[in-house]
């Protein structure tokens, strides 16, 4: 038999070879360098404007999406709860309620439901946002019926509506509050999470940036010794456009993220601890009430307020004291006043309490109930209500603060995406223009 018969090259070893012989030479090496440079300033350009305008999206949902989200849970809790404790004060009154406790309940159901309604439009796939959301609107008509039937048995003067209140606050205490909490929770922690990723450093991005200019530089001084020429004009452009855009970036990489940690400490952070404290405060309020409407079967309301009271007591006697950690926390002057004026309420309402329990325990019942609903400036209801308005302002400022430094920190990032790109379009210009010019001194 013959020598095996070798098999002819094919187009692509042949292609493979002209490449190697071509690296071998200055020409080819430049080429291959210029298209290393392109490709590597193309490749930098369009991640990080990625990189860039996922952010810009996600500092911009915390405020057009996420935070009026959170709002909107907590609203719910805080309607729900107030309007607990307002059909309480207003079967104390006993008869015919009075019209502004029936408005108020009105509009706090109403404000509940128109609550519930936005925070429903964001559940999907969050498996227990949305079993809170089926459970609150699965039981608040049961909780609206009770009411009614309450309400229409004390006009008549009838014991039984006692139990229907009783009934009504149950489920209102043990499936919509506790649900209307865990959604809140829920919508705080990706509120949370959100920020965090906004706040986050672009480390790959500027690790990318960094590796395509210390490769500008490299080729520079390559060339620098094989030509003896100091400067090419057009990697010195790209150089140039990339280290403005490294620095561009960094320097509003850094103020967005300052801005997002000012939201978060400022704001949604203080505003988290106000909302707890309305919490508790709405808590006790409901346990007010309910103790005189269970005429001498109420201790366990008792026992509850006693428990959840120094919690708002603004006196820093405990680590659980919520409106202590407010006013430390307080780094605005406007919501410093609201805090402060909080405390002082929440102090008279304690105080207020005390008496009302005097009255009760020893018997006067209809002095308690006067304290517990009356209008005077030392009554309960009037300490109270200043209370929540205190709180309710208080966390208006601090989403306005939320706001006000989130849209600090979207301003910091306008116009880095284009930028960017057009910078790193420079820098891929400006490499091949340059390893151009010292190409054609070879042909």
């Amino acid at each position: 038999m013959g020598a095996p018969v070798s098999a002819p090259p094919t187009q692509w070893s042949d292609s493979v070879r002209r490449m190697a012989r071509s690296a071998r030479t200055t020409p080819g090496r430049l080429g291959i360098i210029a298209s290393a440079l392109v490709a590597l300033s193309v490749l930098t350009g369009l991640f990080a404007a990625l990189a860039l305008q996922a952010k810009q999206d996600t500092i911009s949902g915390l405020a057009e999406h996420r935070e009026p989200l959170s709002a909107a849970a907590q609203q719910i809790y805080r309607s729900l709860s107030d309007a607990d404790a307002t059909a309480s004060s207003a079967f104390l009154s006993g008869g015919a309620e009075p019209a502004a406790l029936r408005e108020r309940y009105e509009i706090d159901m109403a404000q509940a439901g128109a609550a519930l309604a936005k925070a429903a439009s964001d559940v999907g796939g969050i498996a227990g946002a949305e079993k809170q959301v089926d459970t609150l609107g699965q039981q608040l008509p049961v909780y609206a019926g009770l009411i009614e039937t309450a309400r229409t048995n004390n006009r008549f003067g009838l014991p039984i509506g006692a139990a229907y209140l009783r009934e009504a606050s149950t489920l209102m205490r043990t499936k919509l509050l506790p649900a209307a909490q865990e959604l809140y929770r829920i919508d705080i922690g990706r509120l949370t999470d959100e920020q965090d990723d906004a706040a986050g450093f672009p480390w790959l991005t500027v690790a990318l940036t960094l590796v395509l200019l210390g490769s500008l530089i490299a080729t520079q001084v390559y060339l620098t010794r094989r030509t003896n020429r100091l400067i090419n004009t057009g990697l010195l452009v790209a150089s140039v456009a990339v280290g403005i855009g490294l620095i561009w970036g960094v320097a509003a990489g850094w103020a967005s993220a300052a801005a997002v940690g000012s939201a978060r400490d400022d704001g949604s952070q203080q505003v988290d601890v106000l909302v707890q404290a309305r919490i508790v405060a709405l808590t006790c309020r409901a346990d007010e009430t309910l103790t005189l409407v269970a005429r001498g079967d109420g201790t366990a309301y008792e026992e509850e307020w006693q428990k959840l009271a120094p919690t708002i007591s603004g006196k820093g006697e405990n680590d659980k004291d919520l409106l202590a950690k407010a006013r430390a926390a307080a780094s605005d002057p406007a919501i410093s006043q609201q805090v402060r004026a909080a405390i002082d309420n929440a102090q008279a309402w304690q105080e207020a309490h005390r008496k009302l329990r005097e009255m009760d325990d020893s018997g006067q019942y209809d002095k308690a109930v006067a304290i517990a609903v009356g209008d005077d400036d030392k009554d309960a209801a009037t300490a109270f209500n200043k209370l929540d308005e205190n709180l309710s302002s208080a966390i208006q400022k601090g989403r306005e603060k939320f706001v006000e430094s989130t849209s600090s920190a979207q301003n910091a990032l306008t116009g880095l995406v284009p930028g960017v790109a057009v910078l790193a379009l420079i820098g891929a210009g400006g490499a091949l223009m340059g390893i151009r010019q010292r190409l054609r001194e070879y042909r």
